[in-house]
């Protein structure tokens, strides 16, 4: 394991983990000793317009994976349109080696409640919804806790803090489909309907939850919010890069000998994100990597010094996404992990289109044939073919997001393919999983 040299060890940035290692960091006592709610009572003195302006100011992206400027979501809501309005959050963190929202609500969920009531009360909602997924037992009775603590302080319900804003904060737990972490699916599942993306136009800031309009926004997203209040604008943007501002929180996993959250400035490097994380494991090196989680296209060892921030990862080839940096090295093979990756996207399918239901099934057997040693050629066109069928053509970006570790790892790493293909390498599958599989 290696030490990271100061100037590395500079790059850590702890604002949104900073609270994470204090005794007792989820209950409501430790949060208000270390500026908790400072920020709301600020936010309540100044006029909505003034908070949409300042999060538009700070250059706040959302953090869900998309990048999408939170000031210009929160403006798109038409206000004195006399329907009710809805904040949700999108706490349904289901991509493959993502987690950095979950830690954040079981460390530190009042920070994320505080977020709620400030975004609520700058975008005119009385009522905001946290979507949590069902299997984040611990997590989502912290986050409850929360909840029910700042309704006893105040900071929740009927003229919080004296200032004449009423909300209401509603934690639900989904039932695990990761499909619901699409917006429009998420809003139809918390409607009580089978989770399934929505046509678009109409968009959710006009016709979101209950056909109203809805900001959705990602758990760190929010959480950012009371940060940019109490430190304003230019603080935030001093972190980070020019288009990329504030800081991250990059999930770390694989073949490094500290796995972990590591919250930097956007724009930090894999190079340095490794040796913040001790190196890499004893005997590996480093092979290909996810910049954020299994629907960004692979990146290789020739990208270590790519700059981590949305417009950096995209020049490489890539997507920032979820910062979910996943690490594999020379001793992993890119076939078996996209034949993984693949599982998990046919599994997760809402086979409400034909693309994205028929494409991720037959992608599975097709790698089920290669890696048992019964591949061909040509199914290594049929592999891009059928990308090429789903990309751009499904109805969410679950069916896009499946076919990134396929193209990349073909663009990368066809020689693999070619090995199983060719003989040179051993089957990884025996011929009993390639049942249904022709």
């Amino acid at each position: 394991m290696t030490t990271p040299r100061p100037e590395t060890l500079a790059k850590l940035t702890p604002v949104l983990t900073k609270r994470w290692l204090s005794p007792d960091a989820w209950k409501i006592d430790t949060y208000q000793k270390l500026d908790g709610y400072a920020a709301l009572r600020k936010a309540l003195k100044a006029h909505p317009d003034d908070l949409i302006q300042l999060v538009k100011d700070s250059g706040l992206r959302g953090r869900g994976g998309a990048g999408f400027p939170t000031g210009l979501k929160w403006g798109f809501i038409p206000q004195g349109d006399g329907k009710p309005h809805y904040l949700v959050v999108n706490a349904d963190e289901g991509e493959p080696g993502t987690c950095k929202d979950l830690p954040l609500m079981t460390h530190d969920p009042h920070s994320l409640v505080e977020g709620v009531i400030i975004a609520s009360y700058a975008i005119r909602a009385n009522r905001a919804y946290i979507y949590i997924r069902g299997e984040a037992v611990h997590a989502a009775r912290r986050l409850r806790n929360a909840v029910d603590e700042a309704y006893a302080k105040g900071f929740l319900g009927k003229n919080i803090l004296g200032s004449g804003f009423d909300l209401d904060l509603v934690v639900h737990g989904g039932a695990g489909a990761y499909i619901c972490g699409e917006e429009t699916a998420l809003l139809d599942s918390l409607e009580g309907f089978r989770g399934q993306p929505r046509l678009r136009p109409p968009f959710p800031a006009t016709h979101g939850l209950y056909a109203c309009p809805t900001v959705v926004n990602n758990v760190g997203t929010i959480a950012s919010v009371p940060y940019i209040v109490l430190g304003g604008a230019d603080w935030w943007k001093s972190m980070g890069t020019e288009k990329s501002s504030g800081p991250m929180i990059y999930s770390l996993s694989g073949r490094i000998a500290n796995p972990g959250q590591y919250e930097c400035g956007l724009g930090i490097t894999l190079r340095e994100l490794i040796e913040l994380a001790g190196g890499m494991q004893p005997g590996h090196n480093l092979r290909f990597w996810t910049p954020g989680g299994s629907s960004t296209p692979l990146l290789t060892a020739e990208h270590l010094d790519v700059p981590l921030d949305f417009e950096g990862v995209a020049g490489a080839g890539s997507i920032l996404g979820t910062t979910a940096t996943q690490i594999f090295s020379d001793q992993d093979c890119p076939v078996y992990a996209t034949y993984r990756w693949l599982e998990f996207y046919h599994h997760e399918s809402c086979g409400k289109c034909t693309p994205c239901r028929e494409g991720n099934y037959w992608m599975v057997r097709v790698y089920r044939r290669i890696l048992a040693g019964q591949g061909t050629h040509e199914d290594l066109d049929t592999l891009l073919d059928t990308c090429d069928n789903i990309l751009g053509r499904s109805f969410c970006g679950l069916g896009d997001g499946a076919t990134s570790p396929v193209t990349s790892s073909l663009q990368y790493f066809k020689q693999d393919y070619l090995d199983y293909i060719e003989g040179r390498t051993a089957p990884k599958l025996s011929e009993k999983t390639l049942v249904g599989a022709h």
